[in-house]
């Protein structure tokens, strides 16, 4: 028995992809003093986030204000202003603005009785401190999460101030300085909003959870255990990386991660396997874009879905499940039919791990996961499921001395938990800025006016057009921002259609996401296509053929939201399900080229529109899409039973 690991060449290449395509990875190195400072600061932080779950958190804008003078400090101490800066040693220039960022949420803090008082009301000093809150948010959104993110957020900065300058649909009064800094900075819609408020308290939680998951092993468990269950199969590590990558999505949040962590084990393998190195970086890029679909985080996004649409978090959870499910089946079978094509076999078994024995050495990692879900469908809160999940995963990992965990890591998980939730912090407190302009502009509804008014009034053209200002929107911005932006900017269209609002926010959050293998801004691809040394363009058209279930299911569950478990009755959904994994079956073998064997072009083409027809729900539908792929799969049976008799 062999357990395939990936060499230390590759393990240095996926760290740089991981530097190069995640700011949230290109941090300063300290060591000494600032190591010590950074690391007292990480831990106080979490220690006070694990403190106001425990106990109760703070009123909502004390509460997210010390989560953003936390946050802010450690950015501008852990990511430089420039990149030709030392990467061992903090600026003089990012230690001053370190101090500015813990004092302008500290504002809030000591003069909140005051700013109560004046309700919305800024004086001088207020508005010198705004100013500097909301310029250094913007600045922490170009060091962490890029400039993508920073472009959405001046645009609706200026947007706020050209009002009355705009023509049509688009004008409006315009505000003055003081009434968008009071907004934005003093109230609770703005920087202090929503996606802040749920990063305050849920989102942290279940972030430190993951990073105390990591210290376990996890992630190697999960590699392990995939190579072992479908290692040996037609084309058993491209099988792996889907597996993997999906495991690894229940506790990860972001595409670029997963293709890093992932990647160095499975790229390898694949190329080694024969694939080519276009197709085995675009496998674990779309794997990977797939675990931001996966519950129960979703990136981190089902948080914020459940306060956005206003529903429980496990209705989140239970309605994203499916489609997440369908996504990976779809691109397992654009990998098998892919090996099926090129006649690419498994990994012989005398090399693989034994599920058995890893279950034995090392299930009991998976104890807390299981957990968590358990609380989660008795009713716990989500705070309070992440607690005792935290608190088993420590436990879990004492079971064996194997992988049981050191005071000394014990503690390193705190700090780790913070560094893990600067990304997220930022961008949600950013998001609050776009969020704020929308409410107070009211521009949400007039770009869904635009919308409607371009399809005709008409869903599918409607759910067109949103599909493609998703995309557009969520490129290169990390998975909460991209949910909180197509949700504020797209999502209104298709409730203004009559569909029901989860549904809604699932489908631009599902065109946001596979934004990360969509060329030409596609970083997962990018990021699996410097480990396999393809091209990128390549590798994301790939990714994109593979992916074809995210750009296919979103349609399913707006035109049937029983797949969402909206209105579900067993026939129902049983019904949605067989006729969609047949559908599913029909588009991959046609974007890949075979089904038994290599099809022609008219057999792609009947594929492809038998699987379109039989994802649309209707009997009619159903059955001609059914006939078309049952014609295809007639042909290709008849033709390989020739070839085989005239061989024989």
């Amino acid at each position: 028995m062999m357990f395939i690991m990936p060499d230390k060449k590759h393990e240095e290449l996926a760290k740089e992809v991981l530097k190069k395509y995640d700011k949230e990875s290109d941090v300063i190195e300290h060591k000494g003093f600032m190591a010590k400072v950074v690391a007292v600061l990480a831990i106080a932080f979490s220690l006070f986030q694990i403190y106001t779950a425990v106990f109760g958190v703070l009123d909502a804008q004390l509460q997210r204000a010390v989560h953003l003078g936390f946050g802010l400090t450690l950015v501008y101490l852990l990511f430089p202003m420039r990149q030709v800066w030392s990467r061992e040693k903090v600026h003089a220039v990012d230690v001053v603005l370190a101090i500015l960022g813990a004092g302008a949420p500290a504002y809030i803090i000591f003069a909140y009785r005051s700013l109560v008082m004046r309700a919305g009301t800024v004086n001088s000093l207020d508005l010198v401190v705004g100013l500097i809150g909301i310029v250094l948010v913007i600045e922490a959104t170009r060091r962490v999460v890029g400039m993508p993110m920073v472009c959405v957020v001046l645009f609706f900065l200026t947007y706020a101030f050209a009002g009355p300058y705009l023509p049509g649909v688009l004008a409006h009064r315009g505000l003055n300085l003081d009434q968008l800094v009071s907004h934005l900075f003093f109230t609770t819609e703005g920087v202090f909003g929503i996606p802040l408020g749920v990063s305050s308290t849920f989102i942290f939680l279940f972030i430190l959870f993951g990073a105390y998951l990591e210290s376990t092993g996890l992630g190697k468990f999960f590699i392990d255990l995939a190579n072992a269950v479908a290692g040996w199969a037609r084309g058993g590590p491209a099988k792996v990386a889907v597996l993997s990558s999906g495991l690894m999505g229940t506790v990860s949040g972001s595409s670029v991660a997963n293709v890093a962590g992932t990647g160095a084990f499975t790229i390898p393998m694949m190329k080694k396997l024969g694939y080519e190195r276009n197709f085995a970086g675009a496998v674990e890029a779309a794997a990977s874009t797939g675990g931001q679909l996966m519950p129960p985080v979703m990136g981190a996004a089902a948080f914020l879905m459940a306060e956005f649409v206003g529903v429980p978090y496990f209705d989140v959870v239970k309605a994203a499940t499916i489609p997440a499910l369908l996504y990976f089946l779809g691109i397992w079978l654009g990998v098998h039919f892919e090996a099926r094509r090129s006649n690419l076999k498994g990994v012989p078994r005398n090399e693989l791990p034994k599920p058995w024995e890893i279950l034995k050495e090392r299930g009991h990692l998976a104890i807390p996961l299981i957990v968590i879900i358990y609380l989660l469908v008795s009713g716990f809160t989500p705070m309070r499921a992440a607690l005792w999940a935290i608190v088993l995963a420590i436990a879990a990992s004492s079971l064996r001395k194997s992988t049981r965990m050191k005071p000394v890591e014990i503690v390193r998980g705190l700090e780790n938990g913070a560094r893990n939730v600067l990304g997220v912090l930022v961008a949600c407190a950013s998001a609050g800025i776009i969020i704020g302009v929308v409410t107070k502009t009211g521009v949400g509804l007039k770009l869904a006016s635009a919308l409607l008014d371009l399809s005709g009034g008409m869903l599918l053209p409607t759910m067109f057009f949103t599909m493609i200002t998703s995309i557009i929107l969520g490129m290169g911005v990390p998975t909460t921002a991209n949910y909180v932006i197509t949700s504020t900017i797209a999502a209104p269209a298709l409730v203004q259609m009559g569909v029901p609002v989860l549904a809604a926010h699932m489908f631009v959050f599902y065109f946001g996401i596979i934004a990360d293998v969509t060329p030409p801004v596609a970083l997962a691809a990018f990021a699996g296509s410097a480990i396999s040394g393809g091209k990128p363009l390549k590798t994301g058209i790939n990714a994109s053929k593979l992916a074809i279930a995210a750009f296919i299911i979103p349609y399913i569950f707006v035109l049937s939201p029983v797949v969402l478990m909206i209105d579900a009755t067993p026939i129902s959904l049983i019904t949605v399900l067989v006729t969609s994994v047949i559908g599913m079956i029909g588009l991959s073998a046609s974007m890949i080229g075979c089904l038994v064997k290599p099809l022609n072009g008219l057999e792609r083409v009947m594929l492809f529109v038998g699987g379109l027809l039989m994802i649309q729900p209707g009997l009619v539908t159903d059955l001609v899409g059914f006939l078309l792929l049952a014609s295809v799969l007639f042909f290709q049976q008849r033709r390989s039973k020739a070839e085989a008799s005239s061989l024989g």
